[in-house]
């Protein structure tokens, strides 16, 4: 990549934060300008009556948060203003590379071919006779929180947590093993790697190890207990839980079992880490564990001294998470964070810490540890070996600042 190009990007990237932060897009939780007045006693009055589709409280105006507008665009899911772990569907984040297609289910076949015995292809009724299997799990894009990858962080304090890390959400998916599709196949032993190749205008398309087919892969056509949503990959995707969001490709029309990677324009044009010895790492696909305090937050102003709660996400593609530790005075001493059930493998879990804010200024942060040992880092070491340009896979520790009178910004500024 080009010093130009590495610059356009960087600084379309910033002007996309900016224009978010700077409140071009609309705060989620700004619903006062929707809410309609409630009646002084509801006991009073009637209530409204039973309709065919549930809507959320005209006083919980929740939404997405938009980074970029074009078919090349994305949202961001509004992570502070969520509980639990699970993303409800239509605040699942987005990311497209051609937008979003429309698929008529009944049309629609998924093809897998190569390397088997028996080239077949599967409508959606044909894979919804298999046996399903439902898999609660995160989905996160490898740039997410790509504003903490550069050298000096080229960051806007006044930032959410939602606007920073909104390119991850959790789910329930459902649908068929791949491993059931590929004995159905007879994928032959030979076989190493498969494509995967989306239905979209950009024809998504990425070399999977055939591993991960038989290990935890997932043909999905449902989330959250019903069907995918458009933007997810109405109606079949690809779910290969734990790894970047890109291998898990919307849209899904065709699977090619290989006995080597395909080198597609998208894994090796993007989607591979820089290093800063001019070598470029491919393949780099599980997501690193990351933790991400979304209360107390950025627009957030505490009263004043007294208890408060931390509280957050944590999540791994390497497994589950084992330990969360708090620190609230910039790094130096480090204390364990409550971790809430259900701790699932390559899932988000939820976790808090009581904290007696004593009023002074400090940065207070997260930090998780996986069960395979791999602990978040501090920017510093993070940045060692990786190249300038590089902001996949960024799963460096975010720090928040708060100041004397309250007031809450992103403090990564003041780590670097």
């Amino acid at each position: 990549m080009s010093e130009k190009t590495r610059l356009s990007r960087r600084n379309l990237l910033k002007a996309s934060a900016l224009l978010a932060a700077g409140g071009l897009v609309p705060d989620p939780r700004d619903s006062s300008a929707q809410s309609p007045p409630a009646p002084p006693d509801s006991t009073k009055v009637l209530g409204a009556l039973p309709s065919e589709l549930g809507d959320r409280s005209p006083f919980e105006a929740i939404r997405r948060q938009v980074g970029r507008i074009d078919p090349d665009g994305y949202s961001l899911t509004p992570l502070e203003t969520l509980s639990g772990i699970i993303t409800p569907s239509d605040l699942h984040f987005e990311r497209h590379h051609a937008g979003v297609p429309a698929i008529d289910p009944d049309q629609y076949e998924l093809l897998i071919h190569g390397l088997v015995d028996r080239p077949l292809k599967f409508r959606l009724e044909d894979l919804r006779r298999f046996p399903s299997v439902s898999r609660i799990c995160f989905i996160e894009c490898s740039g997410n929180g790509y504003l903490t990858s550069f050298d000096p962080p080229d960051i806007p304090e006044e930032i959410t947590p939602g606007q920073l890390d909104g390119l991850v959400s959790t789910s329930e998916w459902t649908g068929v093993r791949l491993a059931t599709l590929m004995n159905e196949v007879g994928a032959r032993s030979s076989a190493t790697w498969f494509l995967a190749e989306g239905q979209d205008a950009a024809v998504m398309t990425r070399s999977i190890p055939m591993a991960k087919a038989w290990d935890d892969a997932l043909v999905a056509y449902a989330q959250n207990g019903e069907p995918l949503r458009p933007a997810q990959g109405y109606p079949v995707r690809l779910l290969l839980p734990g790894w970047e969001g890109n291998t898990s490709v919307k849209w899904l029309r065709r699977i090619e079992v290989s006995d080597a990677p395909f080198m597609t324009r998208e894994e090796t044009s993007k989607y591979s880490d820089a290093r800063s010895d001019g070598k470029v790492e491919m393949f780099t696909f599980s997501m690193d564990p990351k933790s991400l305090i979304t209360s107390p937050g950025f627009p957030e102003i505490l009263p004043g001294s007294g208890w408060f709660q931390i509280s957050g996400i944590a999540w791994s593609g390497h497994g589950s998470v084992d330990s969360v530790d708090i620190s609230v005075d910039g790094g130096n001493t480090w204390q364990p964070a409550t971790l809430h059930p259900p701790i699932l493998p390559k899932c988000t879990t939820r976790f808090s810490f009581s904290w007696h804010w004593d009023g002074r200024p400090t940065l207070f942060m997260s930090r998780a540890t996986d069960d395979k040992g791999f602990r978040q880092p501090l920017y510093a070491d993070a940045r060692e070996g990786r190249g300038p340009a590089t902001y996949y896979h960024n799963n460096v520790i975010r720090p928040w600042n708060i100041d004397a009178d309250g007031r809450i910004t992103f403090g990564l500024r003041s780590m670097a």
